[in-house]
C-alpha cells in the first residue's frame, strides 16, 4: 500500500517465480533444486534403515550432486570437503534429516 495525501492506494507488484535452488556462488560447483533436496530428505526419513543424517556429495565424474545417508555423524568425516578433495566425491554439506539443520 502507498500513502498518497492521507489516502491509501493498493499497489500490486508482480514477481517472477523461479524454482528455489541451493548452493549458489563460486564456493559450489552448481546449484541444487530445492525440491530435489526436499525429496532426498523425505527419502532418507522414509527409509527402512534408521538414518539420521543426509550428506550432499558432489560427484566430479558425473558432475552432479548425490545424497548419501548415514546413521552416525562420524560418516561425515569420511568425506573430504569440496573443492579441496583429492577423490572424485566431495562433501558439500551435511544435514540432520529431522531438524533439517546443517551439521557439517
Amino acid at each position: 500500500m502507498v500513502n498518497q495525501g492521507g489516502s491509501l492506494t493498493c499497489v500490486k507488484i508482480h514477481t517472477i517465480h523461479s524454482p528455489s535452488s541451493m548452493f549458489h556462488g563460486s564456493d559450489f560447483p552448481t546449484t541444487l533444486d530445492e525440491q530435489v533436496f526436499n525429496d532426498w530428505l523425505e527419502a532418507g526419513r522414509n527409509s527402512k534403515l534408521s538414518y539420521t543424517y543426509m550428506l550432499i556429495i558432489w560427484d566430479e565424474l558425473d558432475s552432479k550432486y548425490l545424497p548419501v545417508y548415514a546413521e552416525a555423524r562420524e560418516k561425515i568425516q569420511t568425506y573430504e570437503r569440496y573443492p579441496v578433495a583429492s577423490s572424485n566425491e566431495s562433501l558439500i554439506a551435511a544435514y540432520d534429516l529431522y531438524s533439517e539443520s546443517k551439521v557439517g
